[in-house]
């Protein structure tokens, strides 16, 4: 049945391959992007930096899925978000809003990737009204069965260089049209709402003019969850050395963790839970250190001034640790927790000796 559908795909709504690599100047531009988790998303930021910087005229729409929509909340490189929403799909209403979103008319629509080929997002940038489509031809050796969707075709491959930060890897999709940033740092826009929000949180706690710490216990894969025993120790050992205030941050998922937590430290650590990503950025940007798993939230501390150190287990933090100065991460195996505690304070008491 598979290679049925695809058959009559091709053949009824495959393109034309177009070889060459000049682009007029678009002035709307769709990039589908529903395929992509939350830390995947504000990881290649760089991608939509990139685009604004080589057509700063044009408007930038993005189709977003609910997982990953708060990654884009506010950003400055985006005009239009829409929600693809798979469990809305049978709502005429909602159906009807979808249509008319893909029938405006795009200069050029693209299907990004990092990791996995989406043939939901391939079939969105085909039903897209738009004039150029660019989107995955393979991906690290693996051909795109639905590949036709596209005129203009590009061969992806981490094998070539496999220690690349995805947020320049992300690039190579758009590389041989000339489109490029040298900025592959991530990005999140928050206002002054979301900085009250931090504010009033902080103003809980006395005294105030203490050293400010973040940590990030959780993450939706466990192999990526550094032992709660081992935050209740680099809790404890930053209150002895430092008092310093004290928060976490997470979702209901991570609530049984952060309650074992709590129940093991000396300290008062508060809770920063259930917040949109512009509030955690805000309050993250007024603090002296985060601490994080590799998970989503380590993406949104990335792109903060703030300094960083980010436990890594079975995920290669070269491809996917966020880059620029201060941002630490720690790895030693596939096993997370082969991350001792005693390094994990060296890094603390390192960074926070240094004035922020």
């Amino acid at each position: 049945m598979k290679k049925i559908l695809y058959f009559l795909l091709k053949k009824f709504w495959g393109v034309a391959e177009n070889p060459l690599r000049e682009l007029n100047t678009p002035k709307k531009i769709l990039v589908v992007r529903q395929h992509n988790q939350l830390g995947d998303m504000l990881a290649c930021i760089s991608v939509f930096r990139a685009l604004k910087e080589k057509y700063p005229a044009s408007e930038v729409s993005v189709i977003v899925s609910p997982a990953n929509k708060n990654a884009l909340h506010k950003n400055k490189f985006i005009d239009e978000l829409f929600v693809f929403d798979k469990n809305k799909i049978l709502s005429l209403n909602y159906l009807k809003k979808l249509i008319q979103f893909l029938r405006t008319e795009y200069d050029l629509a693209i299907v990004p990737v990092t990791v996995s080929i989406s043939f939901t997002s391939n079939l969105l940038c085909r039903m897209a009204n738009a004039k150029t489509r660019i989107g995955p031809n393979s991906l690290s050796g693996k051909s795109n069965a639905s590949a036709f969707f596209f005129d203009r075709r590009i061969d992806l491959d981490w094998k070539k260089y496999p220690d690349a930060n995805v947020s320049d890897f992300s690039l190579d999709i758009l590389r041989p049209f000339g489109i490029t940033t040298e900025n592959f740092s991530s990005e999140i826009s928050f206002d002054e709402t979301d900085e009250k929000e931090a504010d009033e949180f902080l103003k809980s706690f006395s005294p105030k003019n203490r050293k400010i710490v973040g940590l990030h216990v959780g993450a939706g894969k466990p192999p990526n969850r550094w032992s709660y025993e081992n935050f209740i120790s680099i809790i404890n050992l930053l209150e002895a050395k430092y008092q310093p205030i004290l928060y976490v941050t997470g979702s209901s998922d991570d609530l049984e963790i952060i309650e074992s937590i709590q129940r093991g430290v000396i300290p008062e650590v508060k809770l920063f839970l259930k917040k949109e990503i512009p509030q955690v950025a805000a309050l993250i940007t007024k603090s002296d250190l985060f601490i994080t798993n590799d998970t989503g939230i380590m993406h949104v501390a990335g792109t903060t001034p703030t300094p960083q150190i980010s436990i890594f287990g079975p995920t290669n933090p070269l491809n996917w640790a966020p880059i620029g100065k201060q941002k630490h991460f720690l790895r030693h195996s596939d096993l997370i927790n082969d991350v001792t505690v005693a390094e994990v304070f060296s890094l603390c008491s390192s960074l926070l000796s240094d004035e922020k």
